[in-house]
């Protein structure tokens, strides 16, 4: 796939944030692009930080998630890959030569204004709020992804219903193919999106 049509996901792996990484990856797939995610490849033998400047480098967009940034409970550290991460594809845009001086960024946030606490930096660069429902992570990257010149964008009510669809039809397929709900909730990324662009492929969209 080429340049133009990777998006860079950066966000969180656990459990919890699966009602929000789902419909992230359906729309960039639903759009006719294709997610860029460490998860998509297990290679024990590839350093993570190797891997994920491999990716920022071929994807001409970024999604950057820092809604779980801060620590849940007292003891605890915050997480840092996100920022981290965001900070990597910022520098990749800004060094970098040739086709990586196009690359478009979009930070994704809980709340409007929580990461001037943390990111003073970012002061005056639009942020997307979720307020971690589902339905504005697919208006909020829908629209980002119109914006910066994807085209083939329908509206984001039609996109969560497609999503609804392929939950779906996809959930009744595992269970025919020998899966229970727990192996469903647990389904590996990149089998998901797999999954998810033999869905769209049926769907006969392009």
């Amino acid at each position: 796939m080429a340049f133009d049509r990777n998006v860079f996901v950066n966000c969180p792996f656990d459990s919890d944030y699966l009602q929000l990484l789902r419909p992230i990856l359906f729309t960039i797939i639903y759009l006719g692009l294709k997610p860029r995610i460490a998860l998509e490849v297990t290679d024990s033998g590839q350093a993570r930080l190797e891997k994920i400047m491999g990716l920022i480098r071929q994807s001409k967009y970024g999604v950057h998630d820092l809604s779980r940034c801060e620590a849940i409970k007292a003891g605890e550290l915050y997480r840092l890959n996100m920022p981290f991460e965001l900070g990597l594809d910022f520098g990749c845009r800004q060094y970098g030569k040739g086709r990586l001086r196009q690359k478009k960024i979009l930070i994704l946030e809980v709340q409007p204004h929580r990461y001037k606490a943390a990111l003073s930096d970012l002061a005056g660069i639009d942020i997307e709020a979720h307020a971690n429902e589902p339905y504005r992570v697919i208006r909020s990257i829908r629209g980002w992804l119109k914006n910066v010149g994807v085209t083939n964008a329908p509206g984001p009510a039609r996109i969560e219903g497609a999503f609804s669809d392929f939950m779906a039809e996809n959930y009744d397929a595992l269970i025919e193919d020998g899966f229970a709900s727990a192996d469903i909730e647990a389904l590996p990324v990149s089998e998901l999106i797999q999954h998810m662009k033999t869905w769209r492929l049926a769907q006969k969209l392009d």
